[in-house]
């Protein structure tokens, strides 16, 4: 158990940082401000202050550019903007990204038209093209942002690491698992709803920063149970998973915001969204529960330092988090 634990714990904290500038998506979204103008924002991951991924937009074929495309560098992303003509419109029309089969990045396409409706959709390696419809159904959107919930969560190793955390709390008790991660998925939901429909209105930076601060909290506190102080995390780890859920939920609508939702579809897509959060998380608790499992049954016995591997190298990641976010105040 103790070395499934290890295992997990060093995957989850340093395999996302060999590929991080490689896995964040792209952004491209089309506006239309009149009968067949459209303002573009082309949003693609950084690489420091002037190197990006080398991915390109192909709007369809009868684009004209009005104005030249203007680039800056913000945020960990290189970020164009520039005006479109489409003669003949964009229904039935194709849109590429160049470069997108080269690497392992998403391209979330977002088109708003005048009428109010919205198009969106997910490029991919495998799928770098498609086709705008004249219609987007509902089934559509629903789909793209349940993957975009999944992925999210799936990336989110800050996420991840408070998720695995609890879960070495908590331990072989079913019946409190089933209660920790309920009461930490309940309480996500309410401010990532609330904050997403702009309800409550809270500074991503500072945001993140205390999340990570979550983590090290938690991570503490197992340290705790392993000295045999038994505190109210170790008997209802569920009140302090909906308390901190909480603020889990204000990083989920901080992803969620840069997105955006279609107008005319915004509970579909809220919805969807926070589902795919829960399948992710759901996915990543079954993954680690079999590791702990299979581990249970092998005959290797683990120093009795090794039990103070996780929460140390959960904690030390999460300070570090703490300390390199604030500094970006």
């Amino acid at each position: 158990m103790k070395r499934a634990l290890l295992i997990v714990v060093l995957l989850a904290t340093f395999a996302p940082g060999v590929f991080a500038h490689e896995v964040r998506p792209a952004y491209l979204e089309l506006r239309q401000t009149g009968t067949e103008t459209y303002d573009v924002l082309w949003k693609v991951p950084a690489a420091g202050e002037d190197m990006r991924l080398a991915l390109y937009v192909r709007l369809p074929e009868g684009c004209v550019n009005l104005t030249n495309p203007r680039g800056t560098f913000s945020g960990g992303a290189y970020v164009e903007r520039w005006r479109v003509q489409a003669p003949t419109g964009l229904a039935g029309e194709r849109i590429a990204i160049d470069g997108l089969a080269s690497t392992m990045t998403d391209v979330l396409v977002r088109i708003d038209f005048g009428d109010g409706t919205t198009w969106t959709q997910r490029l991919t390696p495998e799928a770098p093209a498609a086709v705008i419809p004249k219609a987007a159904s509902r089934l559509q959107t629903a789909g793209v942002y349940l993957m975009l919930g999944v992925e999210h969560i799936l990336l989110g190793i800050d996420h991840l690491l408070f998720v695995l955390a609890l879960l070495i709390i908590v331990g072989w008790r079913w019946g409190l698992l089933v209660k920790t991660i309920t009461a930490f998925s309940v309480a996500h939901s309410i401010t990532l709803a609330l904050a997403t429909l702009g309800f409550v209105h809270v500074p991503q930076r500072p945001v993140e920063a205390a999340i990570a601060l979550s983590i090290v909290f938690v991570a503490a506190e197992i340290l705790h149970g392993r000295q045999g102080r038994e505190d109210i995390s170790a008997r209802a780890p569920w009140i302090l998973a909906f308390a901190f859920g909480l603020l889990h939920g204000f990083g989920f609508a901080g992803a969620l915001g840069e997105v955006g939702l279609p107008q005319k579809q915004i509970p579909l897509a809220l919805l969807s969204f926070d589902f795919g959060v829960e399948a992710g998380q759901l996915l990543f608790i079954a993954v680690v529960v079999s590791l702990v499992a299979l581990a249970r049954h092998a005959k290797f016995p683990a120093p009795q330092w090794a039990q103070l591997v996780p929460p140390y190298a959960i904690g030390t990641v999460a300070m570090y988090w703490v300390i390199q976010r604030i500094a970006a105040f």
